[in-house]
């Protein structure tokens, strides 16, 4: 009996914890261009920093998919290192120098640079 009552405990914490963690994040999608699955790597990778929890690009859609903790950044500052990592996103143009130095497969079409979608 006493180790049920320590189980149910436990689980009651377990969902506690989650639904507390769970309001300490946000979730975005925005468009970032690209091509193949070494632009999801780079997208990802460069995605990744002090409080996002998950980053995820999907080739087909070219929508990207943040989890990120609020306190800790923003939907701007990634998109920024995703720019900076030479992708074009809904906000920001890719560095040009880091696109050029992207493998050829990953050369996609880019937005104009007089393009409103894109800050400069």
């Amino acid at each position: 009996m006493k180790q049920i009552k320590s189980m149910i405990l436990l689980l009651i914490a377990t969902i506690a914890f989650t639904a507390t963690k769970a309001q300490d994040t946000k979730t975005d999608s925005f468009k970032v261009w690209g091509n193949c699955g070494m632009c999801k790597k780079t997208i990802e990778k460069a995605a990744k920093g002090d409080g996002v929890e998950k980053g995820e690009w999907n080739r087909e859609t070219k929508v990207f998919t943040l989890v990120y903790n609020p306190v800790k950044t923003n939907n701007e500052k990634i998109q920024k290192a995703i720019a900076a990592a030479g992708y074009d996103t809904e906000k920001f143009t890719g560095d040009d120098k880091a696109y050029e130095k992207l493998p050829g497969c990953c050369h996609y079409d880019r937005k104009k640079k007089d393009d409103t979608n894109h800050q400069h």
